[in-house]
């Protein structure tokens, strides 16, 4: 029996509910109601003392969060959307971040952030805002894009005694299936994969975009008997540019590929990288593919024509490799 992604993130929590007392999960709405998207559904069934409503204050949830972590629990925040968690910033990067920097004392809690967009979401439920938490030292920002990550790193990221944000993509929810995810043995946080070999040009993608970019270089492939690799970042902090510059080392071609807006993001700083460290490598300049630098529209025509696609990045390694 397949299961989907968010079957694999309620799977995950509640083996972390039953594994450890000193998890709990805290959030709006994921009691009764089992969440916005039901991530955390019949949980509050099975550990009715540890699956917690909270009022409707992120700010306040994280801040609850960072003193209980401070008294040695584990706690799970969930924001029923990543957008929200802009009104928590102050707590995550200026309290939790900074923690053990200032006193030696680690902070272990984990933001659950539902990110990315569906078509109608809009400007206030679709954004992707791994960059914005990936700048502040001290936070893990992690961005499962299988079945099984979407299990692996949300039990990882409770075992790291650091802030961790868990960025899970609203798009791949119910969309994305897989058959015995518990079976696939986890890689360490901070190791990128190869979601598809190749040897033409590489496209590193993360989160949503990873089997946008699988299908697309399937798609090209089939076309064009060009052969192009995928590398799934996994997490955009810590980042794996050991991964990366390798594939460009067999490749000579990159094309970096992020939901995310174009200005100052994800992309930038691995194109960063690979130019500092491997320039030698590439064979044509390195291309990015993002959202546009707009805020995100709500007709569904106009939000596919925002966000990377499959026929976009299909179009954008057609150039990459004219190049």
């Amino acid at each position: 029996m397949s299961a989907t992604y968010i079957d694999a993130i309620r799977q995950a929590q509640e083996d972390l509910l039953s594994e450890d007392p000193d998890v709990f999960i805290y959030g709006q709405d994921i009691g009764h109601f089992g969440g916005a998207f039901k991530a955390t559904k019949g949980l509050k069934n099975l550990f009715s003392d540890r699956v917690l409503d909270a009022p409707i204050s992120e700010d306040a949830m994280v801040g609850a969060g960072i003193g209980a972590a401070l008294q040695g629990k584990k706690p799970i925040i969930e924001m029923q959307f990543s957008d929200f968690g802009t009104i928590a910033l102050n707590q995550f990067v200026n309290n939790a971040a900074s923690h053990y920097y200032r006193t030696g004392i680690p902070i272990n809690i984990t933001l659950r952030m539902p990110c990315g967009g569906t078509p109608g979401g809009g400007p206030f439920h679709s954004q992707n805002l791994e960059t914005l938490f990936a700048h502040y030292p001290g936070l893990h920002v992690l961005t499962p894009a299988t079945v099984a990550d979407a299990y692996w790193m949300l039990k990882q990221a409770v075992a790291i005694p650091d802030p961790v944000v868990f960025m899970e993509h609203k798009f791949l929810y119910r969309w994305l299936k897989a058959e015995s995810f518990l079976d696939e043995a986890p890689l360490p946080i901070g190791q990128a994969r190869i979601a598809r070999p190749g040897k033409h040009a590489t496209v590193v993608a993360y989160g949503a975009m990873v089997p946008e970019s699988v299908r697309a270089a399937d798609e090209f492939m089939q076309d064009s008997g060009f052969d192009i690799e995928v590398v799934d970042l996994r997490s955009v902090k810590p980042l794996d540019t050991d991964t990366i510059i390798a594939s460009v080392a067999r490749t000579g071609r990159l094309l970096v590929v992020a939901e995310d807006f174009p200005w100052g993001g994800v992309t930038a700083e691995v194109i960063s990288r690979v130019v500092a460290d491997g320039f030698h490598l590439l064979d044509a300049p390195p291309q990015r593919l993002t959202a546009k630098d707009t805020p995100i529209p709500h007709h569904p025509n106009l939000w596919k024509a925002h966000r990377p696609t499959m026929e976009s990045i299909t179009s954008a390694i057609r150039h990459l490799l004219t190049l």
